[in-house]
């Protein structure tokens, strides 16, 4: 509607002092171009097709010129944008010669016509490349932040289930090794009441550092302004405290050059020894003894725990529970390998094979 009216009114101001003059005709056929638009986002190329109509016999009937070709310029480029180039440019060449044919202009005035048709209509082509732009810039961040997002979950999934494993770790160990003192406290309230204290001592030990390392590990649920962590991060520089509380007795060598290892393997190797010492303390049997060896090597790190436990366990297959599953899971994140199984001469060996990224050889 407005269209019509700009097209009305302003043919009939710019038309005062022509020679020509509008009749019902022209107001018509100037009305039912801007009123046309109406259907253009539901019929976009016959919508184009009849501005270019009313726009072509408004102007080969001589009629006097203005703002008439308003409807027609809107009614193409939205035309092209919607998709329908190919029909545009064609009903643009018809209308051209449509006008030809009844205005019968000068050569000059058919160059300059088509110019302005030719301008138009790749001002209307410049028009759709720019919105398909945007509309793929659109789709581009809309995929981005469906990545991200998806990062996201995938991140909270995973630590998730690296806090799972840590606590696993953790409650076994600690929970086993007062689980044992209780037993031997129990067992020499009466005749060795003196050893209960000793008991009783490991046991207070042993729960406070789980305490301690569950707070730890916890933490990471929270900003870290809100919760610091107050206890040192496990790794192997805690190895000589780790084989002491073990709860049974436990030889602990170093081989190579120690050096610092990134976090997450220094972390990964530490836990692997702690449940492997877990697990000998549950199954090897009273009057087990474990060996831990720790080998800094070129490109690797070897951690190897061994206990010369029950024999009955040398024989047949042993079932794989959440202890060993969840160490191979550990070495297998840092792209490292780790083999559990019993001894031919008896007990029980876990190798943890953990690949040292590159520059973290020993200095010369």
């Amino acid at each position: 509607m407005l269209i019509a009216v700009v097209q009305v009114v302003g043919t009939t101001l710019t038309a005062r002092g022509e020679a020509a003059t509008l009749d019902p005709l022209g107001y018509a056929l100037l009305a039912a171009g801007g009123l046309a638009l109406a259907a253009r986002r539901r019929w976009p190329v016959a919508t184009a097709a009849a501005t270019v109509a009313t726009t072509v016999v408004y102007g080969g009937l001589g009629y006097p010129t203005g703002p008439t070709f308003v409807a027609l310029i809107i009614a193409g480029v939205g035309a092209v944008k919607a998709g329908h180039r190919y029909p545009v440019w064609g009903i643009a060449a018809g209308g051209y010669a449509g006008w030809v044919a009844l205005a019968g202009p000068t050569l000059r005035q058919a160059a300059v016509l088509a110019a302005w048709v030719v301008g138009g209509l790749l001002v209307a082509e410049w028009s759709r490349a720019g919105a398909q732009h945007r509309v793929r810039l659109a789709q581009v961040r809309a995929e981005r932040a469906r990545a991200t997002e998806e990062q996201q979950r995938r991140q909270a999934s995973e630590e998730r289930l690296r806090i799972a494993q840590e606590l696993h770790d953790v409650l076994g160990h600690h929970l086993s090794l007062i689980n044992v003192q209780a037993g031997v406290g129990l067992h020499l309230m009466d005749s060795r009441p003196e050893q209960v204290r000793v008991a009783l001592g490991t046991i207070k030990q042993a729960s406070a550092e789980a305490l301690r390392e569950v707070r730890s590990v916890l933490a990471t649920l929270y900003p870290a302004e809100q919760a610091p962590p107050r206890t040192p991060a496990a790794g192997l520089d805690r190895l000589a405290a780790l084989t002491v509380d073990a709860g049974l007795p436990v030889h602990a060598s170093v081989v190579g050059t120690s050096r610092p290892l990134p976090p997450e393997l220094d972390r990964a190797a530490y836990r692997i020894v702690q449940e492997a010492l877990t697990n000998v303390r549950r199954h090897a049997g009273a009057g087990a003894t474990a060996a831990v060896v720790v080998d800094y090597r070129q490109d690797e790190l070897v951690v190897e725990v061994t206990d010369d436990g029950s024999a009955a366990l040398a024989g047949g297959a042993v079932a794989e529970g959440n202890g060993i599953g969840g160490m191979r899971e550990r070495a297998a994140a840092l792209g490292g390998s780790l083999d559990a199984g019993p001894r031919p001469e008896g007990g029980f060996r876990v190798l943890a094979r953990l690949p040292l990224p590159a520059g973290s050889e020993p200095a010369p």
